[in-house]
């Protein structure tokens, strides 16, 4: 063989040898470093404990006080239980009805 032609076998022998080593499917997977961890917020707060009441054994019992709402003048609820029925689309004879019982209550 010429020298040439072994010189270009030579080239060729080392271009494939450098191609063979190149990382071919590892080049496209490029490694990311994890981002790196936030610490975790602060815990919250503990509930606030609070010491139950103990009733003594010498206290008098408490009553608990009733809230009584007001409950309006006669007139005010009859006219009330009229505009109930009127707005449930009632006749006059079962409005009346209504209201007689309703405003007794």
């Amino acid at each position: 063989m010429s020298q040439t032609l072994m010189m270009r076998h030579v080239v060729m022998a080392i271009g494939v040898c450098f191609w063979l080593a190149l990382p071919v499917g590892a080049s496209a997977q490029i490694l990311v470093p994890p981002p790196t961890a936030m610490p975790p917020p602060p815990a919250p707060p503990p509930p606030k404990i609070e010491v139950p009441v103990v009733p003594q054994l010498d206290a008098p019992p408490q009553r608990p006080s009733a809230r009584l709402q007001k409950r309006g003048s006669f007139g005010d609820r009859v006219s009330k239980c009229l505009d109930d029925g009127a707005a449930a689309g009632w006749d006059p004879a079962d409005r009346a009805t209504h209201s007689r019982a309703c405003a007794n209550q």
